[in-house]
């Protein structure tokens, strides 16, 4: 069965399938079609001479295929070559078969047709048995299948050369998508008809573009997490080194080194959380409850506003925006923002809600312009050259919820807004 394996050996046994049932069929169907049109033609065949039939039966009338009988009475004349047409002892065994104006009868396994002419006491009958019938099909089929088999074998060879044309494309697919990772191969798209298979190139080298671009994110994630694990690490070595040498007390190095341990911690927690966040994104479906967002707000507000003191929060609550997801869920979201506000606000964090919608402002600076768009990848370099998560948590937590976040560069400041996904 490995000699089937190929596409195009396929084709080829199908077609040959298909050829052969199609002639089988024809073979078995087209004969029994052909029988009653060629019966009716046989009845006109039998009629017409049998009106200059007479008694004598002129022998000019005679014909190899057509026997005639004149009947007065209880007297019977045929002409000489009814033996040739019908074997029979006695003319009368066969008299008795005449009951209608024509039709056919079968006399020793064989078919008969006839056809009879009745004038006061006179029956003309002409006979004939089913050579006419039998000719008549094979002339067709001599005809028909000719035509047939022209017609299938260049029908077979398009088939032939589709296929194959067809095999070369998913040769040429299959060829790319083994050499998917390979930078030296040529890339470049090759089909040019806009089919399914150019379709289906165009998916594959957009699959491509998409696991570099996915490989070279990665790649620049883990120098990025490396360098940001890195830095307290390197501090809380240098302060130890410093204490060994006695440039610092004791008490100036456990401070730094609880400070650097604290960051280590908060980065820890925040990438399981953000894996955590990956993992109910596919097995678990958020049970939506009504929020309590300005409580949510307010809780958060009284968290942060004494770690800067010089920053003013301003709060709007339309008592009809209602939100709907987990308490958990819109804390973490809270306390991510505005842990990030708290770095970048001038003096002012403004936080409204209306039409269902949430938005949280600082008058910190815009943010550029080449940022915006991957703000919320994971360890993407932000502002000032900062690695973090928080506002990747924050869009994988709404997700979560059905909701999504964009950023808005104000005249002064930055806007982030929170919106309910709409359905589709």
């Amino acid at each position: 069965m490995k000699y089937f394996n190929k596409l195009s050996h396929q084709l080829l046994i199908l077609i040959i399938v298909v050829f052969l049932a199609f002639f089988l069929t024809l073979g078995i169907i087209l004969p029994q079609v052909i029988v009653p049109s060629a019966e009716s033609n046989i009845y006109s065949y039998l009629r017409e001479p049998l009106e200059f039939v007479q008694s004598d039966i002129n022998e000019d009338l005679v014909t190899t295929e057509i026997a005639y009988l004149y009947k007065i009475g209880n007297t019977v004349a045929y002409s000489d070559n009814i033996h040739d047409i019908i074997d029979f002892k006695d003319v009368n065994d066969i008299m008795d078969a005449f009951t209608d104006n024509y039709g056919k009868f079968i006399y020793k396994n064989q078919i008969y047709y006839y056809y009879t002419l009745h004038n006061d006491d006179v029956t003309k009958i002409a006979l004939t048995n089913d050579t006419y019938i039998e000719k008549t099909k094979q002339d067709i089929l001599d005809a028909v299948f000719p035509v047939v088999i022209v017609a299938f074998l260049v029908i077979a060879f398009i088939l032939i050369l589709w296929g194959s044309f067809i095999v070369r494309k998913i040769e040429k697919l299959k060829e790319k998508i083994d050499n998917i990772d390979n930078d030296q191969y040529d890339h470049s798209i090759s089909f040019q008809i806009d089919d399914e298979m150019r379709s289906l190139e165009l998916a594959i080298e957009d699959m491509r573009v998409s696991l570099k671009n996915q490989e070279e994110y990665r790649n620049q994630m883990y120098q990025n997490i490396s360098h940001d694990f890195k830095t307290p690490l390197t501090v809380i070595k240098s302060y130890i080194e410093a204490y060994n040498d006695k440039i610092e007390d004791a008490n100036t190095v456990i401070d730094v080194i609880s400070e650097q341990t604290d960051k280590l911690e908060l980065k820890v927690h925040s990438l399981l959380y953000l894996n955590k966040l990956d993992y109910l994104k596919d097995n678990k479906k958020v049970d939506y409850k009504l929020v309590d967002i300005k409580e949510i707000v307010n809780t958060a507000i009284k968290e942060f506003k004494f770690r800067r003191k010089d920053v003013k929060f301003e709060v709007s609550f339309d008592k009809n925006s209602k939100f709907y997801g987990t308490h958990d869920y819109f804390e973490t979201v809270i306390d991510n923002l505005l842990a990030n506000f708290m770095r970048y606000a001038e003096s002012t964090i403004k936080i409204t809600a209306k039409n269902n919608r949430l938005t949280l402002y600082n008058d910190g600076p815009n943010i550029d312009d080449t940022l915006l768009e991957g703000i919320f990848t994971p360890f993407r370099k932000g502002i000032k050259g900062e690695f973090g998560l928080g506002l990747s948590i924050v869009k994988k937590t709404l997700l979560l919820m059905n909701y999504d976040i964009k950023v808005k560069n104000e005249k002064k400041g930055v806007s982030f807004i929170i919106y309910k996904k709409t359905s589709k």
